[in-house]
């Protein structure tokens, strides 16, 4: 029986990056579905994504084989992913569940083909949510006494259940600089894009305040640089004067629902790769 991979891969660019990769898939029966790439002109960098189909008898130890010299050659970075495998997702929420409950809807209807192996939070208010859902849920209360703690207790359960990814769905707490390091680019965040002019309590107050035309949301990956994590999708919509604050609150929990989960689709399909403090993005 056929089985479908991801290959990602980058490398320092130079002629027959692309010829060596696919020659060596040719060579083992593999038939491309999908191929993306990328050449950063600044740094130099090549990027690549390909989605493929191997024969069977051809697994992944047979492909890794089969690739190594082409990957030696070039220096070549690669990730190979059996997409055979269902992704799993650890979600950690607050008391906001907009962005939660929008995952879930896109997981039912299969949009979203992953798992939510476990919920997290703070406070109790998604429990029931939770437990209508059959998602083990873990009340894990966090203050300065005790935030160290609970985030080993998060790790913890993040290796526990194998999870893939972390996702911040409104998860109103800062996590720490170890934390963010420790996990770099396996934790997506959602926040409003009025960062850093409207900071703190009530951001679409303060926007209706300054009267302005454009809110939006921004999913990024977590670093310790707070809301400054390589970017990953964005959307914005127009707004008037004649809204109100509550119009504004309304209009940025839809977006931040529809960002958020774009940019958790866009990770588990493998077609977000880091460049430094920026992403490549293979839509």
């Amino acid at each position: 029986m056929s089985a479908n991979f991801i290959l990602t891969l980058s490398c320092a660019d130079r002629p027959g990056i692309v010829a060596a990769v696919t020659t060596e898939l040719a060579g083992l029966g593999c038939n491309i579905a999908e191929s993306n790439q990328f050449w950063d002109k600044e740094t130099g960098q090549f990027f690549m994504r390909l989605a493929f189909t191997a024969p069977e008898g051809v697994d992944r130890d047979a492909l890794e084989r089969g690739l190594k010299p082409a990957t030696e050659r070039f220096g070549m970075r690669t990730t190979l992913v059996d997409q055979a495998r269902k992704k799993k997702i650890l979600v950690m929420v607050s008391k906001f569940d907009h962005t939660l409950l929008h995952l879930l809807y896109q997981i039912r209807v299969g949009w979203l083909d992953a798992e939510i192996a476990a919920i997290v939070s703070n406070h109790e208010d998604s429990r029931r949510t939770a437990d209508y859902e059959g998602i083990p849920y873990h009340l894990l209360p966090v203050g300065k006494d005790n935030k160290a703690a609970q985030e080993e207790q998060v790790i913890a359960l993040a290796k526990e259940t194998g999870v893939d990814l972390i996702v911040l769905a409104r998860y109103m707490q800062i996590l720490s600089d170890k934390f963010a390091t420790r996990l770099y680019g396996q934790i997506i965040n959602i926040h409003h894009s009025f960062l850093p002019s409207f900071k703190g309590a009530k951001p679409y107050h303060q926007a209706h305040e300054r009267g302005v035309k454009l809110i939006g949301a921004t999913a990024h990956y977590v670093t310790p640089d707070l809301d400054e994590g390589p970017i990953i999708e964005q959307e914005t919509a127009r707004v008037t004067h004649a809204m109100s604050p509550d119009d504004l609150v309304a209009a940025g929990r839809d977006i931040e629902s529809r960002v958020l989960a774009r940019a958790v689709k866009l990770h588990l399909e493998n077609r977000v790769m880091l460049n430094g403090k920026k992403t490549v993005v293979f839509g």
